[in-house]
């Protein structure tokens, strides 16, 4: 799906305290209970209310591909919302945010510099105000495109300027290529 999103998904799932249900009678138990009946569970996944019941009743116990997918990413946004806001919010005011990345990075600056783009592995961590940027964009609906630039916006300050400390024409940089992609809390 979406590198950026799923990746700072996984950054903050790596915080949960208790794992995640694993068979499909205890994750549709657990949409059932959250979602106060099977009706609306059967809405969400696009089955019948008669097939969550199965699931329920450990009647059906291996979902097809597609619907073990659904169903396990269904489970994921939900599970310890409590947990999620503490670990997003401790990473926005006081932790900051990792990012380990290999990509082809550039930049845009004044004639005669080394502006040639190149494949960079980097672990860079982020300073808070980085990760409140890329977590409020994401809660936003922000697409894929615009969590590249806040990426790319983050890495010219943090790496490619030292926080001001130096290139303090640099433009923009060009954050491309991506083969890698993991953000750690």
């Amino acid at each position: 799906m979406s590198m950026f999103g799923d990746g700072l998904d996984q950054a903050v799932q790596r915080a949960f305290t208790r794992p995640v249900p694993k068979s499909a009678g205890a994750q549709m138990r657990y949409l059932v209970k959250q979602y106060k009946g099977t009706r609306a569970v059967a809405q969400m996944l696009r089955i019948s209310q008669r097939t969550v019941e199965r699931y329920v009743k450990d009647q059906i116990k291996k979902p097809r591909p597609d619907l073990a997918a659904r169903l396990e990413r269904e489970v994921k946004a939900r599970w310890q919302p409590q947990i999620r806001a503490k670990a997003k919010e401790r990473a926005a005011t006081t932790g900051g945010i990792v990012i380990d990345t290999r990509a082809r990075l550039g930049y845009t600056a004044p004639i005669g510099s080394t502006d040639q783009d190149r494949v960079r592995h980097l672990t860079v961590a982020l300073p808070p105000q980085h990760a409140a940027r890329l977590f409020e964009a994401q809660e936003a609906g922000a697409n894929e495109q615009r969590l590249q630039e806040l990426a790319a916006e983050a890495l010219k300050e943090v790496y490619f300027q030292d926080g001001g400390r130096r290139a303090g024409s640099l433009e923009e940089v060009r954050f491309t290529d991506i083969e890698h992609l993991e953000f750690d809390l």
